[in-house]
């Protein structure tokens, strides 16, 4: 069981048939994107050619004049990376629906700059972990580390580079719980 954006999920590990799971997933988003009325043509989901392949997921799609986006990692296949973002997707337009989430805050989880990526690289290099580092715990040690060095409370603190520092770790946070 695992708990990502107060959801509460229980990972599905594909055994066989990754590709055409794959599909399920991507189908299975794009279904229930319907269902609060986004068009096909307005989701983008980046399907990788071998799921079985350790890469992220992610999907793309545009709501209310946003270009909202959830990526996942964490997992060790790309179809079971796909499994988390659909199921995501799905219960957050659940909470949609039922009224418990509003347009706005249901806008408000899955927006993100178009340029996310990049900017993740960024503050993983900023904190001084691997590029493809998905380690909470170690990003989170690092970064104390240096946020305790660069405190502007601290003789040698730089106030610049802790507004960086935690700026970089809110939005690694934000990618991995």
């Amino acid at each position: 069981m695992i708990k990502i954006k107060g959801h509460e999920i229980n990972p599905v590990v594909a055994k066989n048939s990754f590709d055409r799971r794959s599909l399920q997933y991507r189908n299975k988003i794009v279904t229930t994107l319907r269902r609060i009325g986004i068009h096909e043509d307005d989701v983008d989901i980046p399907m990788e050619r071998f799921s079985i392949k350790n890469v992220p997921s992610s999907a793309t799609f545009w709501f209310a004049n946003y270009r909202l986006y959830y990526s996942y990692a964490r997992a060790n296949r790309f179809v079971d990376n796909l499994y988390i973002v659909q199921k995501i997707i799905e219960l957050e337009v659940e909470e949609l629906l039922s009224g418990e989430k509003t347009e706005q805050e249901f806008c408000h989880i899955f927006s993100e700059d178009k340029d996310v990526n990049e900017q993740r690289k960024e503050a993983r290099k900023l904190i001084g972990v691997d590029e493809d580092c998905i380690d909470m715990e170690e990003i989170n040690q690092k970064y104390k580390v240096l946020a305790k060095k660069c405190h502007p409370d601290m003789p040698d603190g730089n106030i610049e580079i802790f507004q960086k520092l935690n700026k970089a770790h809110k939005l690694l946070r934000r990618e991995l719980q």
